[in-house]
């Protein structure tokens, strides 16, 4: 089976992502279903080079970059939909488009940090 794929950003112009693993399972809340496009599970700092922090909800984990071995494309699937060509046994029908290049993961592989504040201290007045 043949499949085309098809870059239109160019080499030098492809966007760069990374992964970020973590340890452990990230749950959503029920209530959100299966609507979990452009949700937002937490907040990614770079504190130097080559350690981020991930904050999610009250714990905070500390991880670092790291290059892949081989780099990972970031592929869209569209259909081809010429009729002629799909009856032939080398054209599947289907295009990929590069969207993306993943050369690095962001690994966090220590446990949570909880991010406890203190309590507000209220000043007592004399009565």
């Amino acid at each position: 089976m043949q499949i085309r794929l098809k870059c239109t950003c160019g080499q030098e112009e492809c966007r760069e992502w990374s992964i970020i693993e973590v340890q452990g399972v990230v749950e959503s809340h029920p209530s959100l279903g299966e609507h979990l496009q452009n949700l937002e599970i937490g907040r990614l700092c770079c504190v130097s080079e080559g350690n981020y922090t991930f904050t999610v909800g009250y714990h905070e984990l500390s991880g670092t970059k790291m290059t892949l071995k081989k780099p990972l494309l970031v592929l869209k699937k569209k259909k081809v939909g010429d009729a002629c060509e799909s009856d032939s046994s080398d054209s599947s029908g289907v295009e990929l488009e590069v969207i993306g290049i993943i050369r690095h993961r962001i690994l966090f592989k220590t446990r949570p940090k909880a991010l406890i504040s203190k309590p507000l201290v209220k000043d007592k007045k004399n009565l």
